[in-house]
């Protein structure tokens, strides 16, 4: 730990070298999940002992929609109070004119990245945001379960469904009456966008709407998927599930009551913290892929990026924040307390993260099924786009109406938002 104390001291003398001598009061927003306000907190606490400025966290909603619409309401204003926000992989294109080009500031560290995640955070040659950890879910299941019920790991979306249905009846019989099979995100917000873009993609139906612009989300095999997990809830998902986001499913999970969980790498530190009743019980696997020509598993690709306000009264000394929770060594940092993914690749094969973060490295598998969200198709209109998805999917899930007629309503509402074009 000497060692990696020291590491972390050369590395911030090194991101504070260019910091203004004098004092400035700065503000950060952020909605993050888990620990994650938290541990931005300790970064910020060492970010002022050693440059001497202040920062404050503007704490949001964690529901990405919510964040999405306040940033836009402050950003439209004009409003010089939040220096940096903390932004979803999927907002630059939408957000771009409004931040700071950090191009110019950053040309020394990009190549430490992930090139495809710079990439997504680089719009009309301009880099609008620097990455601070990525993100791609995977399937939580109870190993304890699974081996004291002689189940496997399942491959698909059907297999997970029965087994689901095998474990939850047989603890329910056993007592348990409180277990259920599976719980993902199925509230009407961004995270369901995820979590239908992995049923409907991993069952050969398409992106929602493809990387050159045109529609595709009305097809049979989209159709099927989503009848297949309307059937879950309340069978093997809980009713309440539809108003579930990423913080009530892994509550659920995380006392026990679920035998498998659709979630980010931020849960599995929970998962396993000091006190979790499913400590040392659980492990993660790929999602399971559908049964539709086409079919394999799909993650959803998230992440978290830092931009600076236009509106900033300190655009350098944002700019220098933004470098210095963006850098190795308290990437590395947030990685050990919150096993996110770093989006610097060096630090997958770090002996420390290894050790203390084992799956972080085993992540590597999970990273290469994920896919994009379609928000370089559709650049300004990808929120809108998206709602128009997740509500279509919710009421499907809710039985207001078949998938079929679902999609096919969608179809035509996605049509007449794109126009002319995207």
């Amino acid at each position: 730990m000497k060692l990696f104390h020291a590491f972390l001291a050369l590395g911030v003398a090194a991101m504070l070298a260019g910091t203004p001598a004098w004092a400035v009061e700065l503000s950060i927003v952020s909605g993050d999940t888990g620990d994650g306000i938290k541990v931005l907190r300790e970064i910020l606490d060492r970010y002022e002992k050693d440059s001497g400025n202040k920062v404050g966290i503007v704490v949001m909603p964690t529901s990405g929609t919510d964040q999405f619409g306040q940033y836009r309401l402050w950003l439209a204003a004009g409003n010089s109070d939040i220096d940096v926000y903390q932004t979803d992989v999927i907002w630059a294109p939408q957000l771009a004119s409004q931040l700071v080009d950090l191009t110019a500031a950053s040309k020394d560290i990009v190549a430490e990245h992930f090139p495809s995640i710079i990439q997504s955070q680089t719009v009309n040659g301009k880099l609008v945001a620097l990455p601070i950890f990525t993100d791609a879910p995977a399937l939580y299941y109870r190993k304890d379960l699974l081996d004291k019920y002689g189940a496997k790991v399942p491959a698909t979306w059907e297999e997970l469904a029965d087994t689901a249905k095998l474990v939850m009846d047989k603890e329910r019989a056993a007592g348990n009456r409180d277990i259920w099979g599976f719980v993902f995100q199925g509230n009407a917000y961004e995270g369901l966008t995820c979590d239908a873009l992995e049923w409907v993609m991993s069952n050969g139906g398409g992106q929602i709407i493809e990387p050159d612009g045109s529609i595709s989300i009305n097809n049979p095999n989209a159709a099927v998927v989503l009848d297949m997990v309307k059937g879950w809830v309340g069978t093997i998902a809980p009713p309440g599930v539809l108003a579930y986001q990423e913080e009530e499913s892994r509550g659920v999970w995380q006392t026990g009551n679920a035998v498998f969980m659709r979630n980010w790498p931020y849960a599995y530190a929970l998962g396993n913290g000091q006190g979790s009743p499913i400590k040392g019980k659980f492990d993660v696997a790929p999602l399971p892929a559908g049964t539709g020509e086409g079919a394999r598993p799909v993650a959803t690709l998230g992440g978290w990026n830092l931009a600076v306000s236009k509106y900033s009264k300190h655009p350098d000394a944002a700019i220098e924040l933004v470098r210095f929770i963006a850098s190795p060594a308290m990437q590395k940092y947030r990685t050990l307390k919150t096993s996110n993914l770093p989006t610097i690749q060096a630090l997958y094969d770090d002996a420390d993260i290894a050790r203390q973060q084992p799956i972080v490295p085993r992540w590597k598998q999970i990273f290469l099924n994920a896919v994009p969200r379609p928000s370089a198709a559709t650049r300004i209109k990808y929120n809108e786009a998206s709602s128009q998805f997740w509500n279509a999917v919710h009421n499907t899930l809710s039985g207001d109406g078949t998938a079929a007629d679902n999609l096919a309503d969608l179809e035509a509402m996605l049509t007449k938002l794109k126009g002319r074009g995207w």
